[in-house]
């Protein structure tokens, strides 16, 4: 099926790049989350509340956390429209991490209060539309170009994603023969989407490890971090800046994909897209790792790749994404400020430290935060 026929036929929202532009981004540090009334999102945008909402036990301090927020102005696809903390007995503040701009809120309990648990909350309120960039037309000569800076930047190699050895020598194999950049890409994500499978029993979103898993020499196993980072390292080692989109679900898909969307409690609802560059076109979404989703969880029993569902999920995911999802950052290997430990592959998820240790990240219950989303507009 044809990418935009689906799109037209199944969208129960407006598929519409060309709306208008929304408020610039605000960051505050005030209690308040109602939509400023001076919001007026224009056809194709929704608005979002999401909060996050930490509680640990009196005993954890001292203790820390790190918490992600949401890009500020990310593309043309992303606003937040404020973003605000606040940790009664605590110390907070925004902070980022080096390197990809990664922004988070830190919080520090140096001591417990009378005995009373450890609490914060952290609250975004995001607009966010669907993404449709037409692979079909002729790329514009008069486009805005990416600097050079950002396009070196999506080439490098990260401790997950090296870009020589086997990455190369694979990126080589998929890609000979072709010559320009948008080829290559379709090429890298249909093998991709051919030599992974999603696996329900990977936790969280996996690791990222690409090496690992083409060394499998067989059937790739993984969920989305795994997924989506294989294609973006082989798109790097191709010389195609490319990189990954860390962020989390926060509604329901319109499209008619049960397995693509959440709403409410979203706790477990994080999930990583992927971009790749061309000249022209500006960046391209793609989310080969959905792909593997749709064909696991769509039905019980997990479906074919040849179902009708399954192939309109192969057609959509290169060149566009439903807007039903909120990033966060592209960052790797994440040190997170003022914690003393190693880096994070990737910051998507909540992370603390305690008296106790550090806390189990993809575990909500266990670590103590809970993550819902509303739909404000």
């Amino acid at each position: 099926m044809d990418r935009r026929a689906f799109m037209r036929l199944g969208a129960a929202v407006p598929v519409s790049l060309g709306a208008a532009g929304i408020a610039p981004a605000l960051a505050a540090t005030s209690t308040s989350s109602a939509v400023p009334s001076a919001i007026a999102p224009a056809a194709g945008w929704r608005v979002y509340q999401m909060t996050t909402d930490i509680r640990l036990p009196a005993a954890a301090a001292p203790a820390q956390v790190w918490v992600p927020l949401a890009a500020p102005h990310i593309g043309a696809y992303q606003r937040t429209l404020s973003s605000e903390w606040h940790a009664p007995g605590g110390q907070a503040r925004a902070v980022s991490a080096p390197g990809y701009d990664v922004r988070m809120v830190a919080i520090a309990w140096p001591e417990a209060r009378d005995g009373q648990p450890l609490t914060a909350t952290v609250t975004d309120v995001v607009a966010i539309r669907d993404r449709d960039v037409d692979l079909g037309a002729d790329p514009a000569p008069g486009a805005q170009r990416e600097s050079a800076a950002v396009l070196r930047e999506y080439l490098r190699p990260t401790q997950l994603m090296p870009t020589d050895g086997i990455v190369r020598d694979t990126a080589r194999a998929i890609t000979a023969g072709m010559t320009d950049d948008m080829t290559r890409a379709r090429a890298i994500y249909q093998w991709v989407v051919d030599h992974t499978c999603r696996d329900a029993s990977v936790r969280g979103c996996g690791t990222g490890d690409v090496v690992a898993m083409l060394r499998t020499g067989g059937v790739m196993n993984g969920k989305c971090a795994d997924i989506n980072g294989l294609f973006v390292a082989l798109s790097r080692a191709a010389g195609i800046p490319a990189r990954d989109a860390y962020g989390v679900r926060v509604d329901t898909s319109g499209l008619g994909f049960r397995s693509l969307g959440k709403a409410g409690d979203i706790s477990k609802a994080q999930h990583c897209r992927a971009e790749f560059y061309a000249a022209g076109y500006g960046w391209i979404p793609a989310d080969p790792g959905d792909v593997r989703k749709v064909a696991l969880e769509e039905a019980p029993g997990g479906l074919p790749m040849t179902d009708s569902k399954v192939r309109a999920a192969r057609a959509l995911l290169f060149g566009a994404w439903e807007g039903n999802w909120v990033a966060y950052n592209h960052g790797h290997d994440v040190a997170l400020p003022g914690s003393g430990l190693a880096p994070v592959p990737f910051l998507m998820y909540p992370q603390g430290r305690t008296a106790a240790g550090t806390l189990d990240s993809l575990d909500p219950e266990a670590f103590g935060y809970r993550i819902t989303s509303t739909r404000k507009v």
